[in-house]
């Protein structure tokens, strides 16, 4: 029980983890001779290959949508105004993106139909 209990803190930290370096990198942007969004890109990149990774190694669905939670819960904190008057996550195309892009991957990762168990049946054998 307790054990289930630590896995559960250790995915909400690693989805909060994912969420915050994702909050301060989605920004970056880098001129090509056009601007390319290499930190808003790289960001839900990463987000997405957490959720997936848990998904296909777990058992469940649990442990995707614990990071996913965790990362989300994040991401809409630092969209809070600090004390200072700053804001993380700014009001522009790019803040917009990365506040609802996370939470619509979360659920179509986490809504996903588990395909591991299905297997089709081919022809009967020994006729």
């Amino acid at each position: 029980m307790l054990s289930r209990i630590v896995s559960a803190v250790l995915l909400v930290l690693a989805g909060a983890v994912f969420g915050a370096i994702g909050t301060v990198a989605h920004q970056l942007t880098v001129t090509w001779g056009v601007p390319v969004t290499l930190g808003l890109i790289g960001s839900l990149l990463a987000f997405t290959a957490l959720l997936v990774g848990l998904r296909l190694l777990g058992q469940s669905r649990l442990p995707a949508l614990l990071a996913a939670l965790g990362a989300i819960a994040v991401v809409l904190l630092f969209t809070q105004q600090s004390a200072g008057g700053s804001v993380l996550i700014p009001n522009n195309l790019l803040g917009q993106i990365w506040l609802v892009a996370p939470i619509l991957i979360a659920a179509v990762v986490v809504a996903w139909p588990d395909v591991r168990g299905r297997r089709t049946a081919g022809p009967a054998s020994g006729v």
